[in-house]
């Protein structure tokens, strides 16, 4: 991590927790001088109106320029927690593991995905939705990004500031069911915008050359956006509304738009048409600060899967002291060690790269929510035949051959053997394989889905945590060392992120509505609305 991060983070945070209650207004004011586009350069191509919606594109995986740097805000945001606690990374710098690696969390990391998503995205979304109240054609897709956009907010802390942010009668946050139903609503406005403008313009689209996620830019492609999106949401909801769950996943499927199907139905902030340069890349690929999680290692190696060359890149070897050599090898970090010293930096990094398309969702995962709104009895269809076709569309994305052996694999994760220190040597700690069998439980079967589309969700982070916490799939290797203070079981692992801790005092009534809705103690190990801690 860059040395000026400290100086940055001190600097700028209270000026972003104020944002929350800032006029949204704000946004032009900063763009224009951040960026040079006037209202006049604005007035060309619809840029007015598309704008702050292009911003959210390429904010919901924060790479927005606000003239401080836009790498190590995402490192903070997303890295050094989602990517780390879901099993697929960690940084081998030693002087991480006192931190965020062992459950000691520092409130300057935890609190930037706040932070920066009110202070910036999430006030370009709200102007983008004034600006088009009277455009559907751009109305119903800021709608969609919005909700994108705040799921992941709401699945990392709880309780959030969606239906109130902005209005001038006040903040006061929502529940988490009440953000989720009000997800569900706009996902239901923004369909109903596209399709009004859709019927009366069937030739135009007005939004293409603004549109920086989906596959082919086409409205046809946020409504299957869209869906796909309320599939995820709806399955989110098994374990805590079942009846909830059952409704948004059969008009998920049930919508004459459908859902992302093919390997190519693939929404991420394009990288080559949108300016975007993949934080994620520069993080891994400039600064050498990406490395295989230790569970991913478990369950790759062990499982002798063809995506992993895609993922990662085999191991340099060669740090003074190894136990054994690695060189060649796919090997990973675990989390929680505590160590100081860096020696795990000829360990396997990632493959991602700056110019790297970042994924937000995907036909895999799709497949594999099907197969489990099949397995719950939500819809009709057979959750053995989309959990293959999951993983079949993953391995067509990936590039990774044929996955008909794969399907029949009995092969199970790996232990784990560290290079330095054999005290931190783990057994895996699942036994699933990739075959699927009709003849186990309910509970199998869903260790199964989810362990899979967690491989095949990679490199999405904040989506793979959330679905773990919610299901306890995949089995992840737990923390060696536990800084909580007692705050998080290590057995339980870390549930979610605290709020930022300036609100304490710069906002102690908003604080308060936040904790209270939240239902237990500020802690990293409070669980959210939907981690009940069962599955059936």
């Amino acid at each position: 991590m860059k040395s000026k991060f400290n100086k940055y983070i001190a600097a700028f945070f209270v000026a972003g927790v104020a944002g929350l209650m800032a006029c949204t207004e704000d946004f032009e004011s900063q763009n224009t001088k951040t960026n040079g586009f006037t209202e006049d350069l604005q007035s060309y191509d619809y840029m007015y109106y598309t704008l702050p919606i292009t911003v959210v594109e390429q904010g919901i995986y924060f790479n927005y320029d606000w003239g401080g740097g836009k790498n190590w805000p995402f490192q903070t945001m997303q890295n050094l927690e989602a990517d780390m606690f879901s099993g697929y990374f960690h940084d081998m710098n030693g002087s991480f593991n006192s931190n965020n690696s062992t459950y000691h969390l520092n409130d300057g990391w935890t609190s930037s995905n706040w932070t920066y998503t009110y202070g910036y995205i999430m006030t370009a979304a709200k102007n983008a939705e004034r600006r088009n109240a009277d455009k559907p054609e751009f109305l119903g897709v800021t709608k969609i990004l919005k909700v994108e956009l705040m799921h992941r907010i709401a699945d990392i802390y709880g309780p959030l500031i969606y239906t109130n942010y902005g209005e001038s009668t006040g903040s006061e946050p929502d529940d988490m069911k009440t953000a989720y139903y009000a997800f569900f609503t706009d996902l239901d406005e923004a369909l109903t915008a596209i399709r009004t403008y859709v019927a009366a313009n069937p030739k135009t689209n007005l939004f293409a050359k603004s549109d920086f996620l989906t596959p082919n830019k086409t409205y046809d492609d946020w409504i299957r956006f869209a869906n796909s999106l309320r599939l995820r949401l709806a399955m989110r909801l098994s374990n805590v509304d079942p009846s909830k769950a059952a409704e948004e996943a059969k008009k998920a499927l049930s919508d004459e738009g459908g859902v992302l199907e093919a390997p190519t139905d693939v929404i991420a902030v394009n990288a080559s048409t949108s300016g975007f340069t993949n934080p994620l890349g520069e993080i891994n690929k400039g600064w050498h600060e990406v490395f295989m999680n230790a569970s991913m290692e478990s369950f790759l190696v062990g499982y002798d899967d063809p995506r992993i060359s895609k993922y990662f890149t085999p191991a340099a070897g060669g740090s003074e002291g190894a136990l054994f050599n690695i060189a060649g090898t796919y090997k990973g970090v675990r989390q929680g060690t505590g160590v100081t010293h860096n020696k795990y930096k000829d360990h396997s990094p990632s493959t991602v790269a700056q110019n790297t398309d970042a994924i937000l969702l995907t036909a895999a995962e799709v497949w594999f929510l099907r197969a489990e709104a099949a397995l719950r009895g939500y819809i009709s269809g057979d959750a053995g035949e989309y959990y293959k076709k999951g993983v079949e569309t993953s391995f067509a994305q990936w590039g990774a051959g044929s996955a008909a052996e794969y399907l029949e694999s009995e092969k199970t994760p790996a232990d784990y053997k560290d290079a330095f220190d054999a005290k931190f040597d783990a057994k895996a700690e699942s036994t699933v394989t990739p075959k699927w069998d009709n003849a186990l439980s309910n509970e199998q079967k869903l260790e199964k889905i989810i362990t899979q589309k967690w491989l095949a969700i990679y490199p999405e982070g904040c989506e793979a945590w959330t679905e773990q916490r919610r299901t306890g799939y995949p089995k992840l290797f737990k923390v060696a060392v536990n800084n909580s203070g007692g705050s998080i079981d290590t057995d339980i692992m870390i549930r979610r992120l605290f709020y930022p801790q300036a609100l304490i005092s710069d906002n102690p009534t908003q604080y308060g509505q936040l904790t209270q809705a939240l239902g237990g103690p500020d802690t990293g190990g409070t669980r959210l609305w939907w981690d009940t801690g069962r599955n059936f």
